[in-house]
């Protein structure tokens, strides 16, 4: 009869009586980055194993979107969200929210400590060090460097990393050769540009996303560039594109599938624990340098 008379269960009556849904949310920056999509993908796979269902919600970069995504997944009564923030975030008052209602809250690749919660990572200082390192072996001594803003912590983390590479390798710190941006394809095309018309060119760039990294490959080679003998360039993410360009493009692999996996494996934990003490358990996964022909001057 249910099926003669198309009957749909009600989810969410469903979950107020058994208190359970099933349901988790996954906040995500945006979906067209093959390092987020690659996260979720991993988090659903481990999560639809133990019988749950993934609602994805992307933010756009946008803390106001972001609210709002917050407030959906708490009202369709989700038994947990895991999340990264969007780089406009810096008022923590919606995450607090989550943990508020008793929410399990699981956070990686892009979090605050504040929060004293559950937190998936890499170390962001270490792979921007490794960068520089590479560069200086490469006989680069004028390194700029493509950064995210640093009001997000990953950013930061890596532009800290970066100066002190420098500053072991006596090599200046100058400041017009950091510029800050969204990391997207354009904007590496316009700060290429920027530093191709400086006075003094740089003999190498870093940035800090692998996007702005092809924008500036672009640039690079339209201006009869040569990489990396005049201009070595380095990105980061490992985007599936860098190692089909040519010149491929050197990058850091942070290792999508097992921080996916370990989101959601720690979630798991917080609901089969559910008398756990909150504490920060920060997982700071190691990151990979992947030298492709983009920074290579030695083959």
């Amino acid at each position: 009869m249910a099926k003669k008379l198309n009957y749909q269960p009600n989810h969410l009556a469903t979950a107020l009586r058994k208190g359970k849904s099933n349901l988790v949310g996954v906040i995500i920056p945006r979906n067209n980055s093959n390092f987020f999509s690659s996260v979720v993908e991993n988090i659903e796979g481990v999560l639809n194993e133990k019988g749950y269902n993934v609602i994805i919600a992307q933010s756009n970069e946008s803390y106001d979107k972001e609210c709002d995504c917050i407030d959906a997944l708490l009202s369709a009564q989700v038994d947990g969200i895991i999340a990264s923030m969007a780089s406009e975030t810096t008022n923590l008052k919606f995450y607090k929210k989550i943990k508020e209602k008793g929410t399990p809250l699981v956070l990686f690749d892009r979090g605050e400590n504040d929060l004293n919660v559950d937190y998936i990572c890499i170390d962001d200082y270490e792979s921007s060090f490794k960068v520089v390192e590479h560069l200086v072996e490469q006989n680069c001594k004028r390194i700029a460097h493509i950064a995210g803003f640093d009001k997000s912590r990953i950013y930061k983390d890596r532009a800290i990393g970066f100066k002190d590479a420098l500053v072991k390798y006596n090599l200046p710190i100058e400041n017009d050769l950091i510029i800050e941006s969204n990391l997207r394809l354009e904007d590496g095309r316009r700060i290429m540009q920027q530093l191709l018309n400086a006075p003094e060119k740089p003999d190498a760039v870093y940035a800090a996303g692998d996007y702005a990294a092809l924008g500036a490959l672009q640039v690079l080679k339209e201006n009869n560039i040569r990489i990396p003998e005049d201009i070595a360039l380095i990105g980061f993410s490992n985007e599936p594109f860098t190692s089909f360009v040519s010149p491929s493009i050197s990058t850091v692999n942070q290792h999508s599938e097992h921080m996916g996996k370990l989101a959601a494996e720690t979630f798991l934990e917080l609901i089969e624990n559910p008398d756990k003490k909150t504490s920060l358990n920060r997982i700071t996964l190691n990151t990979e340098l992947i030298i492709r022909d983009s920074s290579n001057k030695t083959t």
